[in-house]
């Protein structure tokens, strides 16, 4: 087994569920686990990495060149996903994957009918789980990826490269990677997030975000004696569901398309709350997804007559394109890289995002690229080992091709 594949499945095996719910930066304390062993790890190879009191290790590896290059930086998240459990991941080896059905557990199997990205990974080895937990592989492939990246440049002193920033960040999964992101260390001219699924992909577009937090406030009555007198919270927040356009549900979206998504509700007849997420890759479109939010909440207050609707509307991250559009040699030089390996570039529209869109726009341009892995956020999650070692094999590539 590879050096690489070591380490990934080491990683995977530490908990490092972020919290959306929590207050604390970092969300979950033991994101740290994760953190702290991989600052023990870069500084066995020799390198001056730390962990800064929000949980975001940093390391610096010097450029070796003597030239001018642009210092270049690569970028992973430690956290996993809420929306499947974490804890526990026993992952497993299939070797040589010959397109049949992958039977984790008694409950769950992976086919080409519940699992398409299966077709893409017939021939490779793959990690998978055991369909009790998520895998890990978003986004620990990446951190993986960049570990060995680290520890490849520091055994092989003839690649030469200029100066290579990496961090790994906390909370990505919540919306919160970049918050405490120490731009005035990370003096890297560009970087990368390695975030993405299948090898090859650029990701250098992505949704224009904003959560959308609705409270409810209802008129509570014995329901013996409330004619005309009961409002239920409850039954508000249902009827601004309603109001909201039927094929924005991202169910029945795909590609560029936006959606509202509603992720969580609560309710009793006194009080009910609401959390969306709004996503449109068109500025323009994702400002009117948010105004027709606020024309509900105005219309229902208008309705009842008090303010029974609470509308909080908050934008999360924006379309990196609309910065990235005017600096593509940073998407060139990785596409240049993809090519040279023998790959087609992958380029397609993110239908979510990644710290990178943050980045970019506090002004680090950040595209995306892929890692080999697939099925992110739930049981089915897999790695291809195949195409965790062609991406870093393209990393390597990007370095190289920067020196010109």
């Amino acid at each position: 087994m590879t050096s690489l594949i070591e380490r990934f499945l080491r990683y995977v095996k530490i908990d490092t569920q972020s919290d959306p719910n929590s207050l604390t930066i970092p969300s979950t304390m033991k994101q740290k686990n994760l953190s702290n062993l991989l600052v023990n790890e870069l500084n066995e190879m020799g390198l001056s990495a730390f962990i800064d009191e929000f949980g975001y290790v940093y390391v610096k590896i010097e450029s070796n060149s003597g030239k001018d290059i642009r210092p270049i930086g690569f970028v992973a998240h430690v956290d996993t996903s809420p929306d499947a459990p974490g804890a526990n991941v026993s992952p497993r080896i299939i070797k040589n994957y010959d397109g049949s059905d992958i039977k984790l557990n008694d409950y769950i199997t992976m086919n080409k009918e519940n699992s398409a990205a299966l077709k893409k990974v017939i021939g490779d080895d793959l990690i998978v789980t055991d369909g009790n937990t998520l895998l890990g592989a978003d986004d620990k492939a990446g951190v993986a990826i960049i570990m060995e990246l680290a520890n490849t440049l520091t055994k092989n002193k003839e690649i030469k490269h200029g100066d290579i920033y990496i961090c790994f960040t906390p909370d990505e999964e919540i919306g919160r990677g970049a918050d405490k992101f120490n731009y005035k260390w990370f003096n890297a001219d560009f970087a990368y997030t390695l975030d993405g699924s299948q090898v090859g992909e650029i990701e250098f577009e992505n949704f224009n975000a904003a959560s959308a937090v609705i409270n409810f406030v209802g008129k509570s009555i014995h329901p013996g004696s409330a004619k005309l007198e009961m409002i239920n919270a409850s039954h508000l927040a249902f009827e601004f569901h309603q109001m909201l356009p039927v094929f924005l549900n991202p169910a029945y979206t795909e590609k560029y398309e936006g959606f509202n998504h509603l992720s969580e509700i609560t309710g009793s007849v006194e009080d009910a709350k609401m959390h969306y997420i709004i996503r449109n890759h068109d500025k323009e479109l994702f400002n009117k997804q948010k105004e027709t939010f606020t024309n509900i909440k105005d219309y229902l207050n208008n309705k009842y007559g008090y303010e029974a609707v609470k509308l909080v509307l908050k934008d999360s991250y924006y379309n990196m394109y609309d910065i990235l559009k005017d600096k593509m040699y940073i998407i060139e030089l990785a596409e240049n890289a993809i090519i040279n390996l023998g790959l087609t570039p992958i380029k397609t529209p993110i239908r979510g995002g990644t710290d990178g869109a943050r980045l970019t726009f506090e002004g680090l341009p950040c595209p995306n690229l892929g890692t080999g892995s697939y099925n992110f956020h739930g049981r089915m999650e897999f790695a291809s080992i195949n195409q965790m070692h062609k991406a870093l094999e393209i990393v390597l590539e990007i370095i190289k091709l920067n020196n010109k």
